[in-house]
C-alpha cells in the first residue's frame, strides 16, 4: 500500500492515520467537516513530538510522517488510495452510507475496510461497491501502542483482499488474529460481555466500582479492572457493541446492563467526558458511586 484514505478523525482514525504515516505511507484523513481532520493532524503533530521528546522518534522522522498527512474535505481525493479505511462511529446506518458514498471514487484495484468492533462484516458489504474487496480491519486503542489487528473477511471476500489486508496489518508492525465473521469477532465478543457483566455486579450491589476492578486485576491478573476499561472505551461505544451483539444474535445472555444504559442516557460516558465509572475532573480518578 502507498496510499491509505482514512475517513474519520476522532481517537480511532486519528491513531490509525498516525500510525500508517509513521511507517512510510501517504495518508487522507476526512470526517464531517475538514476543520475536525485539520485538528486531528495537529493533535498527531503533538504526539509525534512526544515521540521525539522520548527519543522513539526523530525530529526528522517527525516531520517526515506528519508531511505525509494531508486533511480533505470530501472523498473526490480518494480514488488515489489503494486502501479506504471506515473509522466512523459505531452506528450502522452511518458505516452504510460512507461506503456507498466512498464506494464512487474506490479504484477498481483498490480495497475498502472497516474497523467496526463488532458490526458484521458480510451485512455491510452490501453498501460497498464490491463486497470481493470488502473486509474488517480492527484496530485497537490506543492504535499506536496496541500489537494486534484483527482482520474479519466477510461472506464474499476475496483471498486476494484477505492476503493483502493481512500483509498491511503486518507491515504495520502488528499481529494479525484472522476471525470470521461473527458479531463482535473475537476479542469484542469475550470482552463486552464481560464488562456488562461487571455493570450487572455494579447494579445489583453485589460490590463496588473499585473492589470489582480490584477484583479483577489482582485476581485475574488484568491491566486494569473491567469498569475502568469501559471508561477508556467509551461507555457510549461499549453500549452499542454489547447492542449489536444482542441484537444479531438474539440471545438474551448479551442483553445490555440497566446500568450501562443510565450511564450512557446521563453522557456519562468515561475518560472522554471527565466522568463514567470514575470522575476524571480531580488530579487522579474517583470511583463515581
Amino acid at each position: 500500500m502507498r496510499t491509505v484514505a482514512v475517513i474519520g478523525a476522532g481517537q480511532m482514525g486519528s491513531g490509525i492515520t498516525q500510525t500508517v504515516a509513521q511507517f512510510g505511507m501517504k495518508v487522507l484523513l476526512s470526517d464531517v467537516d475538514i476543520a475536525l481532520a485539520e485538528k486531528a493532524k495537529a493533535n498527531i503533530d503533538k504526539a509525534f513530538a512526544r515521540l521525539v521528546s522520548r527519543e522513539k522518534l526523530t525530529p526528522d522522522e517527525a516531520t517526515a510522517a506528519l508531511a505525509r498527512i494531508t486533511p480533505v474535505a470530501d472523498y473526490a481525493p480518494m480514488v488515489e488510495a489503494d486502501l479506504i479505511i471506515e473509522a466512523a462511529t459505531e452506528k450502522e446506518e452511518i458505516k452504510h452510507r460512507i461506503f456507498a458514498a466512498a464506494g464512487k471514487v474506490l479504484r477498481e484495484d483498490a480495497i475498502m475496510a472497516s474497523n467496526t468492533s463488532s458490526i458484521p462484516i458480510t451485512r455491510m458489504a452490501v453498501s460497498s461497491p464490491d463486497p470481493a474487496r470488502f473486509i474488517g480491519l480492527h484496530f485497537f486503542n490506543p492504535v499506536p501502542v496496541m500489537g494486534l489487528i484483527e482482520v474479519i473477511p466477510g461472506l464474499a471476500t476475496s483471498k486476494d483482499t484477505v492476503a493483502r489486508t493481512r500483509a498491511f496489518a503486518e507491515g504495520l508492525g502488528k499481529q494479525v488474529v484472522l476471525a470470521e465473521d461473527e458479531p463482535g469477532f473475537v476479542v469484542n465478543r469475550i470482552l463486552l460481555p464481560m464488562i456488562n457483566e461487571a455493570v450487572f455486579v455494579l447494579g445489583q450491589g453485589t460490590a463496588s466500582i473499585a473492589d470489582i476492578d480490584k477484583g479483577c486485576r489482582l485476581g485475574l491478573n488484568h491491566p486494569m479492572g473491567p469498569l475502568e476499561l469501559a471508561d477508556f472505551v467509551g461507555l457510549d461505544t461499549c453500549l452499542d457493541i454489547v447492542r449489536v451483539l444482542y441484537n444479531t444474535t438474539g440471545d438474551s445472555k448479551y442483553r445490555p446492563a440497566p446500568l450501562l444504559m443510565k450511564y450512557v442516557e446521563a453522557g456519562w460516558l468515561g475518560r472522554k467526558t471527565g466522568r463514567g465509572f470514575y470522575d476524571y475532573t480531580g488530579d487522579a480518578p474517583v470511583p463515581t458511586r
